[in-house]
């Protein structure tokens, strides 16, 4: 699988692969961000980027937030340690975590895998209002956004014990929401990003589980054109 070669779209398929999606778990959207930088890191397009992380002088911020300064919650905060901070470093992992001064990049991550229609417009809020706090207090971060939408022509959701189908009147099935959805994030949420990536995939939530890009070589396509494009920006804004 040519997906697997990056980290970010690797750990986005283990969320469904083999496993129950917990949808309410915020925790998932962080750790898939994370591996953003990671990518960024292996890629090796911007010197600059690689030799900071490599210093542990640019920290992934794992309390997503910038010491100091009142924050909502964002995904995948990176930028410049906190001098009086420890950039802990994780094994395995390229890119150390530990408290900010500064945000440089910010990623917000959704995922979209069922009832999208529903939730769209605070999926879309969520979204728009995450760049503006990324860009409080000053600095110029590059903003991120990463949505992953469903084209599966069957989901299980799970409420405790209890689980819904899909049935396609009531509980529309994923397929018959997916392009709908995109066009309005398209047209609400991505023009408040410098850079941004729908994910299509399907994945039923059903045993045993099974996951699919709808065209993996273009998500791989896209995604790498992204990790290019955000290197060449942070050598733009922070030389």
């Amino acid at each position: 699988m040519i997906a697997e070669k990056y980290g970010l779209l690797k750990a986005f398929r283990s969320l469904f692969e083999g496993a129950q999606y917990l949808h309410r778990d915020s925790s998932l959207g962080d750790w898939v961000a994370s591996y953003l930088y990671e990518d960024l890191y292996k890629l090796r397009k911007s010197s600059r980027l690689y030799k900071r992380i490599a210093a542990g002088v640019r920290v992934l911020n794992t309390q997503n937030r910038t010491v100091g300064i009142a924050r909502r919650r964002g995904d995948g905060t990176f930028g410049e340690l906190v001098p009086a901070g420890t950039a802990i470093r994780e094994e395995g992992l390229a890119v150390a975590r530990g408290p900010v001064a500064t945000i440089e990049i910010g990623v917000e991550t959704k995922i979209l895998a069922k009832a999208m229609i529903k939730q769209i417009d605070r999926v879309v809020g969520d979204l728009v209002r995450q760049t503006e706090e990324f860009k409080r207090r000053g600095g110029n971060p590059i903003c991120i956004g990463i949505v992953g939408v469903n084209f599966s022509e069957v989901y299980t959701s799970y409420e405790g014990e209890r689980a819904f189908l899909t049935d396609g009147r009531r509980y529309k099935h994923p397929i018959q929401e997916a392009r709908e959805a995109i066009s309005r994030l398209e047209q609400r949420a991505r023009p408040s990003f410098d850079e941004s990536l729908i994910l299509k995939f399907v994945a039923t939530n059903t045993p045993p589980h099974p996951f699919s890009w709808v065209d993996e070589q273009k998500v791989v396509l896209e995604y790498s054109a992204l990790l290019t494009r955000v290197s060449r920006e942070y050598d733009r804004r922070f030389a």
